[in-house]
């Protein structure tokens, strides 16, 4: 019996968590995506969109948008056994950036959504992790009926720095998710190891 408990307190010691960001513009599918990949009953801090907020929101290309995050959204996935992911979903209006700071504290890297109709709303986000050196990955969220970019066509479009990841996804897609999770852990792992190797060096 104490020796079940001692194995099983191991395994949870040897279990690694890492904290993800999923971050973009407004309605572009932060929700969606953290809700299609949890394995928990996701955490939402939704609330209906008002006539309050017109004047501050831009909901162009989103007009069926009826709720927005206030908060964060927050959601769990094991990606293999002993390693999984918290999922944190920032709000995408500038006025819950303040946000940004505290969810960002700790985590290994961020996906950044993007959608093709409205690029423009996911520089923020790319200049926010760009300028604290958090490794990112840019996930560009293909919807039916809208015109499909190769990864290099967007990576010039967005002005990335040279080696971050662009993938296309479905947000409403948990295989998809998982891939593009799966791509920004591999990616901001081979950003820190040489951050800690020149550290070194």
């Amino acid at each position: 019996m104490g020796s079940e408990r001692s194995d099983a307190a191991a395994a949870e010691t040897a279990a690694m968590a890492l904290k993800i960001l999923v971050a973009g513009g407004f309605g572009v599918g932060k929700t969606t995506l953290v809700g299609a990949v949890s394995e928990i009953r996701p955490l939402r801090t939704e609330e209906l969109l008002s006539e309050a907020g017109q004047s501050v929101d831009d909901t162009e290309g989103v007009d069926r948008k009826t709720t927005t995050t206030v908060a964060m959204d927050f959601g769990r996935i094991t990606i293999r056994s002993g390693l999984s992911l918290y999922l944190f979903g920032t709000p995408g209006q500038d006025r819950f950036w303040f946000l940004w700071d505290e969810l960002s504290q700790g985590a290994l890297g961020a996906v950044v959504l993007a959608d093709t109709p409205r690029l423009e709303d996911c520089f923020p986000a790319v200049d926010y992790f760009e300028h604290r050196r958090i490794p990112f990955v840019v996930a560009v969220n293909c919807f039916a009926n809208t015109r499909t970019f190769g990864a290099s066509d967007m990576s010039r479009a967005l002005d990335l720095d040279r080696g971050t990841p662009v993938v296309l996804c479905d947000a409403r897609d948990r295989d998809s998710g998982k891939e593009v999770l799966i791509r920004l852990v591999e990616y901001a792992g081979r950003v820190h190891t040489a951050r800690m190797l020149d550290s070194v060096g």
